[in-house]
């Protein structure tokens, strides 16, 4: 089966743990948009929802794939476990969850700095985030990383969106103040189109800025992958995001079962 992405794009997301992929899901945007308009409007339980009082909307869902048929759909049928494969060089591609953010206008409530694999009940080194919007990003609201953090060999600790500890003395290191020393560090994103993604590693750090236009939205599909070596973690005493509470796997089990399912 022919490559999708080039040897530029593998190796950067290697190198900088983050890469653009552009217009990879062209095709696929219709189904998506009316995935996360119908999760909008039927959010799951376990769903954050915020109402900002300058009449803004931040929904945040997730793992809601085997109720909802157009996320089932680009899961098992889209490029975007071949491009996972390629990205992580696995050869075998897992869901290990979906996540959509939703950034309505006038929403003033930045995405904080924060890795995604301290909030995870996972041990993993090959892992890829797609980061899919529906919408124009311009490149004043887009996702950021911070360039090569994935190979700092840290982990930091989990923040809710209002910026307190997931988990109060967990041992994890606080995430420096890269906002107010954006100078010290290599800060990279892309102005996105619909159709277009973003694809980064689990320890990459990254964030994204308030939604504060009048009227333009950011809605975002977000698909999570593992490789070959990703293991489940119990986290005694800890809270993770997603809490996967009726996983029965054991501690450093291979990441399998019905709510994993295998891709490639």
């Amino acid at each position: 089966m022919s490559r999708i992405l080039s040897d530029d794009t593998v190796n950067e997301f290697r190198i900088k743990g983050a890469t653009v992929l552009k217009g990879c899901f062209t095709d696929w945007m219709d189904r998506l948009r009316a995935g996360v308009d119908y999760n909008m409007e039927h959010p799951a339980p376990n769903a954050r929802d915020y109402r900002t009082e300058e009449g803004g909307r931040f929904l945040s869902d997730y793992c809601n794939w085997d109720r909802i048929d157009a996320y089932r759909e680009f899961i098992f049928n889209s490029p975007a476990a071949r491009i996972g494969a390629e990205l992580m060089g696995s050869t075998s591609v897992r869901l290990f969850h979906e996540h959509v953010i939703v950034k309505t206008p006038k929403t003033g409530m930045p995405t904080p700095w924060h890795q995604d694999l301290p909030y995870y009940c996972l041990d993993a080194t090959q892992t890829v985030s797609i980061w899919i919007p529906m919408d124009e990003v311009p490149r004043e609201r887009t996702l950021e990383f911070v360039a090569g953090s994935h190979l700092w060999g840290k982990h930091f600790r989990p923040q809710r969106f209002d910026g307190t500890a997931l988990n109060e003395n967990d041992g994890l290191e606080a995430l420096p103040d890269i906002d107010g020393h954006r100078e010290d560090y290599d800060i990279i994103g892309w102005a996105l189109q619909p159709g277009d993604a973003v694809a980064f590693d689990y320890r990459t750090v990254h964030g994204a800025p308030a939604n504060n236009s009048a009227t333009a939205q950011r809605r975002a599909f977000s698909l999570r992958l593992v490789g070959d070596d990703a293991t489940f973690a119990r986290r005694e005493g800890i809270t993770t995001s997603p809490p996967f509470q009726t996983v029965t796997l054991a501690h450093g089990a291979p990441l399998d079962g019905p709510e994993f399912p295998r891709l490639i």
